[in-house]
């Protein structure tokens, strides 16, 4: 399968937001990691779906019919997208977060007091949050730490793994600092054990091609809103694994996986904009199947991205009184996510001044709110965070570095 060079000026005409101006200069949106723009094919889908068949689904006419065959069509691309091995694989929700809480009622049935939990202090508080509440049940939550340099402590990881352990969930990059965890390493610590898998792949799901079933992962969860798609929540579970859980639903919800963990109905409209987002993406690939062509675009998508990120990271680095958090981009297993401090100047305050300019840019903790304590950046307002995204270009990073400096210089 060919490399695929993303036509990147090409691309941004397929973006209406990215026309948008503030005082006569385009906006140069690196704020991806909180929320990407949507293609126009994303658009049409979502509002052709209110055009033609809004319909609640299981009905005998054919708006229904039409919408059950939607969602089905919709199950089959992101399968494609995350290299399951069947749409049954693929359940919807609100959001990410509200997918882990629901998981996690699930997996809580099946644990008993002195049962162990590790996660980590890199990961975004949806990954933290509802396991930690497991305490309340005599659950034992382990965490493992995050060294200074953005990395989780392996050994610690190793060890906190035990015969104990039912779960282990852990993200595949940080949306704070870039940082590509070792998945295959917690793959093959919990395995040994007889543990659940989970992975947090909202930050990495945009950057880089995924392969669930390859991973090997009992649990994977992302938001299509990070990959030019709109707000839904997408749920991978082991075949079969889902069908043996007791999650919240209503009787009259379908027992059988993918459906048992999909409470009332779907946001149908938004599941159209999934689709049509991975199939736009699978459009900058090569390939004879759906899933050759999006491995293609997303590694094409992940080597334009990171070169614009390490250009970024290797030249704000150097600015005085800058500091870059995190592992720097020699090795490709990097997220394209660069946060960074400016001595004297809070976080808060650089991004309104950059915004000024055009520049959108994130500021605080991101949710990573304890990967922030940790780096002792809490009371400082926390980080200035860059992201890049398949649309941005060497100008946009230009005009930011330029920006940064100013505000440096201060």
């Amino acid at each position: 399968m060919a490399f695929t060079q993303i036509d990147v000026e090409r691309c941004r005409q397929d973006f209406p937001a990215l026309k948008r101006t503030q005082n006569g200069v385009p906006l140069a949106f690196l704020d991806g990691p909180a929320g990407s723009q949507v293609p126009l094919t994303v658009i049409e889908a979502t509002s052709s779906y209110y055009r033609t068949c809004n319909a609640n689904s299981h009905g005998a006419f054919v708006t229904s019919q039409e919408s059950d065959a939607l969602v089905r069509s919709a199950r089959e691309t992101v399968a494609a997208f995350l290299g399951s091995p069947s749409w049954r694989e693929i359940s919807f929700g609100a959001n990410m977060t509200t997918l882990a809480f629901a998981l996690c009622r699930a997996l809580a049935r099946e644990m008993k007091p002195g049962d162990e939990v590790v996660i980590t202090e890199l990961d975004h508080e949806a990954n933290r949050a509802p396991w930690l509440g497991l305490r309340e049940r005599g659950v034992v939550v382990k965490e493992v730490a995050l060294l200074p340099d953005g990395r989780l402590d392996e050994g610690e990881l190793r060890a906190k793994i035990g015969e104990k352990t039912r779960l282990v969930a852990i993200g595949y990059a940080s949306n704070a600092l870039g940082t590509v965890n070792d998945v295959p390493l917690a793959r093959q610590l919990s395995k040994a054990v007889g543990a659940w898998l989970l992975v947090d792949a909202v930050h990495y799901a945009p950057h880089f091609p995924l392969d669930a079933a390859d991973l090997d992962a009992d649990f994977l969860l992302c938001s299509a809103y990070k990959f030019y798609g709109p707000h839904v929540g997408i749920l991978y579970t082991r075949p079969g694994l889902l069908d043996r859980l007791r999650t919240d639903k209503l009787r009259t919800q379908d027992d059988a996986s993918p459906y048992r963990i999909e409470t009332g109905t779907l946001n149908h409209a938004a599941i159209a904009g999934v689709k049509a987002a991975i199939e736009y993406i699978a459009s900058r690939g090569d390939g004879v199947t759906l899933r050759e062509r999006l491995v293609s675009a997303m590694t094409g998508i992940a080597r334009h991205e990171h070169g614009l990120a390490a250009f970024y990271w290797n030249n704000v680095s150097q600015v005085p009184g800058v500091t870059a958090w995190g592992q720097n981009f020699a090795s490709p297993r990097r997220a394209p996510t660069v946060s960074i401090t400016i001595d004297g100047v809070r976080p808060s305050e650089a991004a309104e001044l950059l915004g000024k300019l055009g520049v959108l840019v994130w500021d605080g903790d991101f949710y990573a709110a304890r990967a922030i304590e940790v780096l002792g950046l809490a009371d400082g307002g926390g980080v200035l965070r860059t992201g890049v995204s398949v649309y941005n270009t060497m100008g946009e990073i230009e005009r930011l570095l330029a920006g940064v400096a100013d505000l440096a210089r201060r």
